[in-house]
Formats: C-alpha cells, sequence, structure tokens
C-alpha cells in the first residue's frame, strides 16, 4: 500500500469523482473506427466461484482447461473485488454501476426498479441488440423493463438438474430436463446464432457452482474422490456441536468441498462451449468475452462456509476480458478493480456512453492501453441479512471496509476491528488492527472507509473500542 502519511491527490480526485458520477464518461475508452464493426459483448457469470479454485491460480488439480485458455488468451484483472458478496446486492450494481443504499439493494431478494438506468438500457439505446438468460435474482421474471430485448430468466435454479424453471415471451415457466448451466447455455449459443449479423450484449448468469453443491454431473464428480483436492492452509472444519456458526457452516468438507469443485469443472465445460461456438462463427475478434462470478465462497477457510464475507474467498473472484486484436493476451492488471466498475468499464470498451448515474471507475484504458486512475481501494461490505439462511441469526458479520492491494480493513456493526497485510500473510491469519505497528495503517484505512461510506451514501459509522 502507498504511504499512509503521504497525500495522495490521485486517491482523493477518484473518490472524490466516485461520488459524483464523473468517472462514468468512458474517458479511457477508445471505440472502434468507422471501418470496423461494433463488438459484442457476452458477460458470462457463474455463482460463488472464487479466484482461488481454477487450475491457473491456485487449484493446479482442478480440471478447468477452458478457463485456463481464456486466461491465457486475456487480460485479467488479479485484484478483481466483490464489493458486496451477496447475489442480488451484486446482481444490481452489476446492471446499474450504482451502490446498494442507491438502488435499494441491500440484501437478497429485494426488487430492482425498472426506472434505474441500467447497462441494458445504455447499449440497446447505442444500437445494440441485448440479452439476459438465466439467474436474475432481483425479484420478477422479465428483463425487458431493464433494457433486454431477449429475457430468459430462471427461476429455482438452486437444484441444478430437471426443477430449475425458465420464463420464455410469454411468461409462462418452462421447466426443462437436464443441467441447467448446459441449459442456459444451449439458449446463450441460439441467441449468438440467431443475432451474429449485428453487435449484441448478452448476460449468461449461471448459477452452479452455488449449492446444492452434491449435484453436479456425475461425470465431473468422478473426478473429485474424497480427498483429491488440497485445501487452503487456513481451512478449519466447522466448530462442533450444535452452535449457531456450525448450523449454517457445516457442509465444507466430504462430499461438499469436491461436489462444489465439480460444478466448477461443469461450468469450464459451458465457458468452452461458448468459445467453440465464436470460433465456428468467426466471431472471436469482434467480440469482447468476459468471464467472472458475483462472489466466492469461504469452504471452511477461517472456519466458516458461504458468502458473505470480508476474507479474500468471498470477495476475490475471477475476471479475465478477452478482445483478440485488441486486448493483449496474458495481460496481468493488478489494478483493484470493482463490481461497481463493471458498468463503465463495459461501455468504455465497446464506445458506449454510460449511464450518468453510474458510480464506478471506467477502467477499459487499463486493459486496452492508455492506462487511467488507479485506486488506493475497493469498498467492501455487508449490509443486512435478513433474507440470509436464518436471517438474523445467521452468523456472518455485517461489516464495512476496504481492500487495497496490500491490506484488508474492516469494521463490524458490533464494533470488531480486522486488518491484514495480504502480502505478508496471504491467508489472513495474523489479525494486526490492535497492533501498534500497524496503527498508522489502520488509521488510513479507517479514512478510505469513511470517504467510500460518504461516496457510496451508507450511514454506516464505524465504532471500535480503541
Amino acid at each position: 500500500m502507498a504511504n499512509p502519511n503521504k497525500t495522495d491527490v490521485t486517491r482523493r480526485s477518484f473518490l472524490a469523482a466516485a461520488g459524483t458520477g464523473v468517472l462514468t464518461a468512458s474517458a479511457n475508452a477508445q471505440p472502434p473506427s468507422k471501418s470496423q464493426r461494433q463488438p459484442n459483448i457476452i458477460y458470462l457469470f457463474s455463482d460463488e466461484h472464487r479466484w482461488h479454485s481454477m487450475s491457473c491460480t491456485e487449484l493446479p488439480e482442478l480440471k478447468t482447461p477452458n478457463l485456463a485458455r481464456l486466461a491465457e488468451e486475456s487480460a485479467e484483472f488479479t485484484h478483481c473485488i466483490s464489493n458486496y458478496p451477496v447475489c442480488s446486492p451484486y446482481r444490481a450494481m452489476l446492471l446499474t454501476g450504482r451502490w446498494p443504499y442507491e438502488t435499494g439493494i441491500v440484501d437478497n431478494d429485494l426488487p430492482l426498479s425498472p426506472n434505474e438506468n441500467t447497462v441494458g438500457k445504455a447499449f440497446q439505446a447505442a444500437g445494440w441488440r441485448t440479452g439476459y438468460i438465466g439467474k436474475w435474482h432481483l425479484r420478477g421474471t422479465r428483463a425487458e423493463p431493464f433494457g433486454f430485448d431477449h429475457s430468459l430468466i430462471w427461476e429455482k435454479t438452486n437444484q441444478h438438474f430437471d426443477v430449475s424453471e425458465y420464463y420464455p415471451a410469454d411468461n409462462k415457466p418452462v421447466v426443462p430436463k437436464g443441467y441447467n448451466a448446459t441449459l442456459m447455455t444451449d439458449q446463450a449459443i441460439e441467441f449468438i446464432d440467431a443475432n451474429r449479423s449485428q453487435p449484441f450484449a448478452l448476460y449468461v448468469s449461471l448459477n452452479p457452482p452455488h449449492s446444492n453443491f452434491t449435484d453436479a454431473p456425475e461425470v465431473k464428480k468422478a473426478l473429485y474422490p474424497e480427498g483429491s483436492l488440497s485445501k487452503r492452509p487456513n481451512w478449519r472444519s466447522a466448530p462442533e456441536g450444535v452452535t449457531e456458526e456450525s448450523k449454517f457452516f457445516s457442509n465444507n468438507g466430504w462430499p461438499y468441498y469436491e461436489g462444489y469443485h465439480a460444478h466448477i469443472s461443469a461450468i469450464d465445460d459451458e465457458v468452452g462451449r461458448v468459445m467453440r461456438k465464436l470460433e465456428e462463427l468467426g466471431m472471436e475478434d469482434d467480440t469482447i468475452l468476459v468471464y467472472t462470478s458475483d462472489h466466492g465462497s469461504m469452504f471452511g477457510s477461517h472456519g466458516v462456509g458461504g458468502k458473505r464475507q470480508p476474507y479474500e474467498e468471498s470477495i476475490r473472484v475471477p475476471f479475465f476480458v478477452r478482445w483478440p486484436g485488441r486486448i493483449a493476451a496474458k495481460k496481468k492488471v493488478s489494478s483493484l478493480f470493482g463490481t461497481i466498475d463493471v458498468v463503465p468499464t463495459l461501455c468504455g470498451l465497446a464506445g458506449v456512453k454510460a449511464p450518468s448515474t453510474c458510480k464506478g471507475q471506467d477502467f477499459s484504458g487499463h486493459v486496452i492501453g492508455g492506462g487511467g486512475l488507479d485506486p488506493e481501494s475497493q469498498f467492501i461490505m455487508h449490509i443486512a441479512k435478513k433474507n440470509a439462511s436464518g436471517a438474523e441469526n445467521h452468523p456472518a458479520p455485517l461489516f464495512r471496509g476496504v481492500r487495497t492491494k496490500q491490506h484488508t480493513y474492516f469494521v463490524t456493526d458490533k464494533g470488531e476491528g480486522s486488518l491484514f497485510d495480504n502480502s505478508a500473510d496471504p491467508y489472513q491469519m495474523k489479525n494486526l488492527f490492535d497492533t501498534a505497528d500497524a496503527r498508522t495503517t489502520r488509521d488510513a484505512c479507517e479514512k478510505m472507509t469513511c470517504a467510500w461510506l460518504t461516496a457510496a451514501s451508507d450511514p454506516f459509522e464505524q465504532k471500535t473500542g480503541a
């Protein structure tokens, strides 16, 4: 992290701009020239896939050859942060580029207003054919009011075989047979085929590897017998006995851990199918292809499971962006990139004007040349859990904080603080919050968090015993 005693004009100007929407102008964009075709956008995102769980990152024994290939052919944001690691808040930020208190989506299962300025409306107004396929999780079964010409929203997606239903144009649910991620990809490929003659923006929201963790395709489960996959060094078994923690976090071992990764191998197949379809149609050079996830999953790190946590396993996700001929392959972008930045960045890459209401930064210059602001931190949060499993009894703490390139800092609503040096302590096993040597860093992170709270219209107050 930069010297916290130094006046950081870049950080201050970044936070000020984030609060006013100045950064939505896509100033770094290099739109296609008139002789070039406007690029397609395919935004593939799974649910609960943490950055660490790929063969090309921390788990070489995992079978993810297509994601490894995509990583080789893409620019990667190596510090992509899910600002709010919960399904609905992520999706609201993904579509609007606005913070949870601005949209009202502060927890799961809340309705997003169709009056919001969305990325779908931005691309639609610019002449793109737009589509949304898969999990929605913002109430309702129609994506058209949010700027998507083609809407196939899926419900009941946590049971991955033969239970999920999708809603076609007549809004009468259809319950097909098969693995829902494969069926969603079938629909995505049909959309690509049908719209290959015009620029399109397609969002595909796949449910796995979200629970149920034990219903991956049998051929994938067979890859990972008990004990075949290593665990992170900070893994601990759930607390013994019937505790509030163990009620919700007991499924971190066999067969759940291996099943989670079996789903990731299945998702890898679907990513490969999309890549092959683009090759078959000769569309790779005309298509910006993204793979990412809404948040990660703890799976026993720090003795807990699920998401809604401030730790790396919960907030750090893959983010690969491929555009042959325009984005250099194997490029690593270490700048802190968050959910809030996705809308302006995609708009910037395509040369489309982002909604003026966006609060994030356009990072397109970081991947196609020209650079841009390098923010010192990303805001991280868990605002509410009334709609979580177990509601207010869910043990994940409510918190606010920041992730910098070196540190993770957060304070809970009960005044408990944590500070980790992710360079010296990558598994976040030594809390420095109350140490004298870290006081300067802690104070700097507290100030950054305060600035983000203001920019995000968040009423949370940092209160600690110090």
